[in-house]
């Protein structure tokens, strides 16, 4: 018998050998004891590979837990496969109609479940319990190559008619599908090698359907707490509800329309309901005499500058005159600016701001004083006045976006009455199939990658790079305070992926292979893959799209 080759392994910067065809499972448990939760998953070289592939060449491991995004990506698909399982063995296949996870909740995913059966609290516990047997007996978890049209007839065959429509439009000949303990599916991603890894969750019931509660990346071993905005949940139920009614509740429904030449009439009613949603807001908040300040809060890249703009369009058609304030003008001078734990200046925060002078100017305003409000200049990091000068009078409303508007400490000094708040946010509710679903941070990472690329010179990779740095912000100063808004307000289209895949696609494989931030780059390719594409050429200059592609008719 021929002996093996033996493969060095670098870890950390230190050489080890193994025997070729060492699965990684195997190397992984070598380092297990140096890391608090389970290895997931290996980056070899760049390229992340499952524990079950084996070694085959000379190459660098870092281990991936659930504390690093791909392992807690990996950990949610796992989990969800499990679920589906148990559920299934516990009603039977036969009762189900569909079960659809529909979007992230508050450290869980919430579900839809249609079929012969009472969806119950009971019920959740039996296949809670079905799920906890399967982890318990650590039943393997196998991924297998097929070809596309066998996918598309297994899955047929099986009345999961979203999956084979979505493979469709596949130009590959072949496709994964995991099968756990005879049930098959197809999943955009990677899984875990067994069921004895998914230890952490449970179900709820929750308005219409339940929730998958699950770890955070932050704490992988212990559920993350469950407080859903009710606020959100509800507009993330409309939006969906507006998306199957224009007959594009998937991708795949997507891509039929792109296909057959009716994406013009989508895309317009898509834009119809949004415009109609600003102009309803206008009329709130026209008949709220009182108001005097419109608040606007939203995380990175939800369109909040064009949102604003078109708002104060409507404002004027119901009869008010709408002025614009930019709260970064409240910045303190750049030697008052405090600074997070790594020395770097921390422009996200409230102390960043000016607060009791915000307050003081927008008082003096509410009085009818005339006040003259600053500039920030940010190349020499000062206010300036530079003689603007503004005074309310009857109708006058300041539509003011910034970071804290929603924060009541941000306007402590100004009559709750005078206030409207709206969170404005890209709340995607069109997900690849009905396993799989897009993140709402995907749909912005994407749409910050064509904007950055386009006004500011970044390339991929450094905007990949300050993503997590943007979402830390986010969560500290932003998602907290999403329940006191008035309104809630989704700024996700549904055609916005096809539009922006032209203009994404060439900046992402722009990222070098060898750069850390390729994984992900590599990730949303493979997400875009799934897109037809649209041209830009029938979007409205009005579009809230336009701000990220151009050619708007806002100086955005």
């Amino acid at each position: 018998m021929e002996e093996k080759r033996m493969i060095t392994v670098t870890v950390d910067g230190n050489a080890y050998t193994y025997p070729q065809g060492t699965s990684y499972r195997t190397i992984a448990a070598d380092f297990q004891d140096r890391y608090p939760c389970d290895i997931l998953l290996v980056n070899r070289d760049g390229r992340l590979c499952e524990l079950h592939k084996s070694l085959d060449r000379d190459c660098t491991l870092q281990m991936l837990t659930a504390r690093d995004k791909p392992g807690i990506q990996t950990y949610e698909r796992s989990a969800v496969l499990l679920l589906l399982k148990a559920f299934y063995d516990t009603v039977g296949r036969e009762s189900v109609e569909r079960i659809s996870v529909e979007y992230s909740l508050s450290s869980a995913l919430f579900l839809l479940a249609k079929g012969s059966f009472t969806l119950d609290q009971s019920l959740l516990e039996r296949v809670e319990e079905r799920m906890r047997e399967l982890s318990a007996a650590k039943l393997p978890i196998e991924k297998r190559s097929i070809s596309t049209d066998d996918a598309m007839e297994l899955f047929r065959g099986a009345g999961l008619i979203h999956k084979a429509d979505l493979l469709s439009f596949r130009i590959n000949s072949r496709v994964n599908v995991y099968s756990l303990d005879g049930f098959v599916d197809y999943f955009y991603g990677y899984m875990v090698p067994d069921t004895g890894y998914i230890r952490c969750f449970g179900l709820e019931l929750f308005e219409n359907g339940f929730v998958l509660r699950l770890p955070t990346q932050r704490d992988p071993n212990q559920l993350g707490d469950f407080c859903p905005s009710r606020k959100v949940f509800l507009e993330l139920y409309q939006s969906t509800q507006r998306s199957q009614a224009l007959g594009a509740a998937n991708v795949a429904e997507l891509n039929t329309a792109i296909a057959r030449g009716e994406a013009m009439p989508l895309i317009l009613a898509n834009e119809a309901l949004m415009e109609k949603k600003i102009g309803d807001i206008a009329y709130e908040i026209a008949a709220r005499k009182d108001v005097r300040f419109v608040m606007i809060a939203g995380p990175s890249s939800s369109g909040k500058t064009t949102f604003s703009h078109r708002l104060s369009t409507q404002l004027r058609a119901h009869g008010l005159r709408p002025y614009p304030i930019a709260t970064d003008n409240y910045f303190v001078n750049r030697d008052r600016t405090p600074r997070d734990e790594n020395g770097n200046y921390d422009f996200e925060g409230l102390g960043a701001m000016d607060v009791e002078q915000f307050n003081e100017d927008m008082v003096r305003l509410l009085n009818g004083e005339t006040v003259e409000l600053p500039t920030y200049n940010f190349k020499k990091g000062a206010r300036e006045y530079n003689g603007n000068f503004l005074t309310l009078g009857e109708g006058d409303v300041l539509v003011i976006e910034g970071i804290h508007c929603l924060n009541d400490q941000f306007t402590h000094a100004l009559p709750k009455e005078s206030k409207y708040k709206i969170y404005i946010s890209c709340l995607t509710t069109l997900n690849i199939d009905d396993h799989n679903r897009i993140p709402t941070t995907d749909a912005r990472l994407l749409r910050r990658i064509e904007r950055d690329a386009r006004t500011r010179g970044y390339s991929a990779q450094a905007t990949i790079k300050m993503w997590p740095s943007v979402r830390r912000g986010e969560e500290n100063n932003i998602f907290p305070f999403q329940d006191s808004a008035d309104m809630v307000f989704n700024s996700a289209l549904l055609y916005e992926t096809s539009l922006l895949k032209p203009y994404v696609q060439p900046l992402l494989f722009g990222v070098p292979r060898d750069s850390e931030e390729y994984i992900e780059a590599k990730r949303l390719l493979k997400f875009l893959n799934y897109f037809l594409p649209i041209p830009a050429d029938n979007i409205p200059k009005t579009s809230l799209m336009r701000e990220f592609i151009g050619g708007g008719c806002y100086h955005v």
